[in-house]
């Protein structure tokens, strides 16, 4: 135990020792790579492995565990790792000196395959150095693998054979022998036990069940498919197994996650084929993992039916095929010859890789053009050299051209690709930074460009390369814009030797031809790290080019105009403008207008003059208010609208006019006749209309309202005695000349006479009266009302008739005729105020009329609700006060409407006489005629 601990110890520390002389190997090997006067194209990281655990099957194998049982063959593991670059990586594995190889590793897919039985018995752990490489930088790890035991040794017997002398007279039950037995096996594989055993051979038939589960054969499936395999080839077959019999040995496969996959299998055969209109590529994925599930057909296991599947993966390895040219890395390239080279130095080494990473070929390496004699290239290892003294350099700046092919092993060119290399003569540390375009050294950049880029694009018109000869920290710089601020920015700020200048552009709206035609900046580049400070400029100058960016827009968003209704067809009424800023073309602006408004009006297309149109009439009476919108317009139908707002101003074109030019009034003493002109003018003071008498016969009477046209009597005239002292003209017609004046400017006048018919107010009261008196001059204006009132009576006289009528009918029962008894009454003496006629105030129109009269009325003999209109006699206008009576008893009123009011007898239930039956509707009408009759005649007598 003790000596097994110190060979563990021992192979620790070899261990360790050989990792840190490879590690020293390693950084040995770079650092002499290295060379004072060669500049690397780019850094380069080393690769390393993906540590997935110790249940995982691919990454390091660290705390890998297998069993010894393991068949020789068998996919065991698969090394997986990764480069920063992205560079293909390889695979390796190696062995202590001395130790039995167990595994085969292939170098490109890492697939690690048993290829010598595992013994635990024998040896229980392998120790294995396994290594991932980008070709440049390689990375190697030791492993320990347990080798975990499996029952795969069979008992042995000890010191055979035996032969035991027993005498016969031993006691049964005595021990005679004991026998000793190994296993090798550790566990329950270890332990023994004894038994005697006799056998009798049986033969059992056994019936086949479900039990079994399909099981693949020869498995791990790892396929190479070459990448330009056609689509729809088969690739491989998969065999599965199923121990069982009929359906439930019947076995038919698919695969999982048919919709993305790549492939597809023939469900009873098993060929796994690339599926149609699919094609592989090995630079897009070399490896693809097809999970393929193989299902029994199902049958009986314990009364129950069962079907059992069983899953494996494939493994496609695609194979790469010579189908793409060599590639450069690190391109572009620059290097450097400084004064203090000596000839035959190597300068730099270009890079170039087969496309093809899984079968590349050698890469051939020749310079094309450019070297002019002075340098030369390593047809191997791609490394150029200056072959002369940089004395000797006749330019500046040398630009090779370099081929690199691709050799096949028949050697023979199978593709072949170019790069520039760029090599500078400089000198040491005595040079500023300096700005280079595409023929050398200058300070003055020019780009010419459309305004408005998009934010974020590059100014690729500007091929601005910035370079510092000096080495190291001498070599650092920053680079700045100085300018308008934040327009643009320069990428990259700080530079090492010697960088792209790219100008990337901030604020495309900054960029406006309108605004500015021409941006100057200044590219500073000034040393970080130096005492100098060194540093230089460089101007950038950018010429804009106009675009149709901007719309017309109109100096108002909307325009009022006024223009007299007398305007002539043609007359200008408003100018409107709009302006485009964008120039040339673009610039240009079309003006047009439309609206429901607009018939009456043209615009000028240049100009944007508004006028009307020849044949237009404008008339302010009609149409004082215009409104349409005006259409600013360019070439490429960007547009603007503004409204425009027209007033047609009123000009005094129309007379006042009256109704009539010779009018005929009656006047009451004490109130005002009106004469009323109207000026068809549309606006003030056009249409304002004083009020004058130019004559009146006699004169000195009569006053008028300037504004109203209210005329009146002077205010000493009270009275028709006054007026008779003045006139001996006893009708008291008179005759008025009234002038209608409007305030416009000129001013119009018209005149009309008006007769004045003059008469002392009437005793009557009320609206009667007063329709009387409006109508004393239009007779048959009261003919017509009274014969409405009259026919309103009739058909509401008939519709209570009929109404009666059919109650009685229904009720069969013939009523007796009402009859009113209407008491006499004691006039009093007749005055000329007809107190009987009483107008009210009523929204009804048939209130106008009241008739109140105390009349006794009789109670409804038949008790039946049946009330008949009484007849009412004919009576004196005025009516003395109403006697007091009894208490009234069942007090019903009734009414009937006519056009001029309503008649509202009331009835007391008091028993009365009888008297003969009469007509309701004849005893109102005659009563209503007869009253009309005797107010006229007062009317007349009043009159006299």
């Amino acid at each position: 135990m003790k000596l097994f601990t110190l060979f563990g110890l021992l192979s620790v520390l070899i261990l360790c020792l050989s990792v840190f002389s490879a590690e020293g190997r390693y950084s040995r090997k770079h650092c002499c790579r290295r060379s004072p006067k060669i500049r690397k194209a780019q850094a380069n990281y080393a690769p390393y492995f993906f540590d997935n655990g110790a249940s995982s099957t691919n990454g390091n194998m660290a705390l890998l565990s297998l069993s010894e049982d393991i068949p020789v063959g068998t996919h065991v593991y698969t090394l997986n790792g990764t480069d920063p670059e992205g560079d293909p990586v390889t695979y390796g594995m190696t062995y202590e000196a001395g130790s039995r190889s167990y595994f085969a590793i292939d170098t490109n897919f890492g697939n690690v395959t048993l290829i010598e039985a595992l013994d635990r018995e024998k040896e229980d752990e392998i120790e294995v150095i396994v290594s991932i490489s980008d070709g440049l930088s390689t990375v190697a790890e030791k492993v320990r693998i347990l080798v975990t035991d499996a029952n795969d040794e069979s008992p042995e017997f000890i010191n055979t054979p035996y032969i035991v002398q027993v005498p016969e007279n031993t006691p049964s039950g005595s021990s005679i022998f004991k026998i000793e037995a190994a296993d090798k096996d550790t566990g329950s594989g270890g332990s023994i036990t004894y038994f005697l055993q006799v056998a009798e051979k049986v033969r059992i038939l056994v019936t086949d069940a479900n039990d079994e589960s399909p099981e693949f054969i020869n498995t791990p499936y790892i396929v190479q498919v070459p990448e330009n395999t056609p689509s729809g080839s088969s690739i491989f077959k998969i065999e599965a197994a199923d121990k069982d019999t009929g359906s439930g040995g019947s076995i038919t496969y698919f695969l999982q996650n048919i919709r993305t996959n790549k492939f597809t299998i023939d469900r009873h055969s098993g060929v796994l084929r690339i599926k149609t209109g699919i094609t592989l590529d090995y630079e897009k994925s070399r490896t693809h993992f097809v999970t393929v599930v193989a299902k029994d057909g199902g049958g009986k296991l314990r009364g129950d039916n069962k079907v059992f599947s069983a899953t494996t993966t494939v493994t496609i390895n695609v194979e790469d095929v010579q189908d793409t040219p060599p590639m450069f890395i690190g391109t572009p390239y620059y290097g450097y010859v400084y004064e203090d080279t000596l000839a035959d130095s190597e300068v730099l080494t270009v890079v170039a890789l087969d496309g093809d990473r899984g079968k590349p070929n050698n890469i051939h390496y020749g310079l094309v053009t450019g070297s002019e004699g002075s340098f030369e290239i390593n047809n191997t290892t791609g490394a150029i050299s200056v072959i002369k003294n940089p004395s000797k350099l006749k330019k500046e700046v040398y630009e090779l051209k370099i081929q690199a092919s691709e050799i096949s092993l028949d050697d023979d060119v199978t593709a072949y690709a170019f790069a520039i290399v760029t090599i500078r003569v400089v000198d040491l540390n005595n040079h500023p930074p300096t700005f280079y375009g595409e023929n050398g050294p200058q300070n003055r950049f020019e780009l010419t460009m459309y305004e408005h880029p998009p934010e974020g694009e590059i100014l690729r018109g500007l091929k601005i390369t910035v370079n510092d000869s000096d080495q190291g920290a001498n070599a650092k710089f920053n680079l700045r814009l100085v300018g308008p601020g934040g327009i643009f920015r320069v990428v990259p700020q700080t530079v090492l030797n010697e960088a792209q200048v790219t100008i990337i552009v901030e604020n495309s709206a900054a960029i406006d031809y309108e605004k500015f035609q021409l941006l100057t900046f200044k590219l500073l580049a000034i040393e970080v790290n130096t005492p100098e400070k060194f540093s230089s400029t460089a101007d950038i100058v950018i010429r804009l080019l106009d675009t149709n960016d901007n719309v017309p827009k109109f100096s108002s968003d909307y325009y009022i105009a006024r223009i007299p209704e007398n305007s002539p067809g043609g007359s200008n009424v408003v100018a409107v403008t709009a302006t485009d800023p964008d120039s040339g073309l673009w610039g240009e602006v079309k003006y047009s207008i439309y609206g429901t408004g607009a018939d009456l009006f043209l615009i000028h297309p240049s100009t944007g003059i508004i006028y009307t149109q020849p044949w237009a009439t404008l008339d302010a009476e009609v149409t004082a208010k215009y409104n349409f919108y005006v259409k600013a317009e360019d070439t490429e139908g960007k547009y603007s609208l503004a409204e425009v707002f027209m007033t047609v101003l009123d000009v005094n074109d129309h007379s006042p006019e009256f109704s009539e030019n010779i009018q005929e009034k009656t006047m009451i003493i004490g109130s005002p006749v009106k004469i009323e002109a109207i000026d068809q003018d549309a606006e003030e003071p056009n249409n304002i209309v004083d009020y004058s008498i130019m004559q009146a016969d006699p004169a000195n009477v009569f006053d008028i309202d300037q504004s109203t046209g209210e005329i009146k009597l002077k205010s000493y005239i009270r009275s028709l005695d006054i007026i008779h002292n003045i006139t001996k003209d006893k009708d008291c017609i008179w005759s008025v000349v009234v002038q209608a004046k409007d305030r416009g400017s000129p001013s119009f006048s018209t005149t009309a006479v008006l007769k004045i018919d003059i008469t002392e107010e009437t005793l009557h009261k009320g609206p009667m009266a007063a329709f009387l008196m409006h109508t004393k001059d239009n007779p048959m204006k009261a003919l017509g009302v009274l014969a409405g009132v009259m026919g309103v009576m009739v058909v509401i006289t008939i519709m209570i008739s009929t109404a009666m009528f059919w109650r009685n009918k229904r009720s069969n029962k013939i009523m007796p005729v009402r009859r009113i008894i209407k008491k006499r009454q004691i006039h009093q003496p007749r005055t000329v105020r007809m107190e009987w006629l009483k107008f009210k105030l009523s929204s009804n129109p048939a209130e106008k009329f009241a008739i109140e009269d105390d009349t006794k009325s009789l109670q409804n003999e038949n008790s039946n609700n049946n009330v008949q209109v009484p007849s009412l006699p004919p009576t004196a206008p005025a009516l003395p006060p109403s006697p007091v009576l009894a208490p009234k008893i069942n007090t019903t009123e009734w009414r009937v409407t006519t056009v001029s009011g309503s008649l509202n007898p009331k009835f007391i239930n008091k028993p009365g006489k009888k008297k003969g039956p009469s007509s309701t509707h004849n005893a109102l009408v005659s009563e209503l005629k007869q009253k009309f009759e005797k107010r006229n005649i007062a009317s007349n007598n009043l009159h006299i």
